[in-house]
């Protein structure tokens, strides 16, 4: 039996794509739906001062579980879905390295909260968005009432909830959110 590289060729890239696990015919973005769908309303029977502020943000990423380890080094690793309007547009993954005096293990939730177009335009067009100090970080107490003053100065407000587990430590961190295709 002879093979010629046309055969080759196309064997490798089927084989590619089998071993990649791209998410064609997946379930993925099913599972991502129902977990956002969970934790929106979640986050909204909860504080329900976040139905209002999802409603005047450009969009809102929802990463519904969040896994973190830490002990010296640390990680954390989730995904998400960008909804914009109530409808999703994209889906990402969150990754989050840490450093430090820390130990422990936690699982949660979070939401960023895109107040202006800008800011939402410019975490879409980025190749991977790195979570800085241009962020606020809310606690869920103020998510029932966190008010149009604050939303107007902020860019992007992030909300983390539904903690259960318990890491505590003092470390440097950083948290990168990538689209995917799930």
């Amino acid at each position: 039996m002879m093979m010629t590289r046309r055969g080759l060729l196309l064997g490798a890239g089927a084989f590619g794509l089998a071993a990649c696990n791209n998410g064609i015919g997946s379930n993925g973005a099913s599972q991502i739906e129902a977990r956002v769908a969970a934790t929106e309303e979640f986050l909204f029977s909860q504080y329900p001062g976040t139905r209002d502020l999802a409603g005047r943000a450009a969009g809102v990423l929802y990463m519904p579980l969040m896994t973190e380890v830490g002990a010296g080094f640390g990680g954390a690793f989730g995904r998400g879905a960008l909804r914009i309007q109530g409808a999703t547009v994209d889906y990402y993954s969150a990754a989050k390295g840490s450093f430090g005096l820390q130990i422990g293990a936690q699982q949660y939730a979070h939401a960023l909260f895109f107040m202006s177009p800008e800011a939402l335009e410019s975490f879409r067009r980025s190749s991977g968005w790195a979570a800085g100090a241009d962020i606020r970080y809310a606690s869920p107490e103020e998510g029932a009432s966190i008010g149009k003053q604050t939303t107007e100065l902020d860019e992007v407000i992030a909300m983390v909830f539904g903690q259960q587990g318990l890491i505590a430590g003092a470390s440097l961190a950083g948290i990168k959110y990538t689209r995917i295709i799930p």
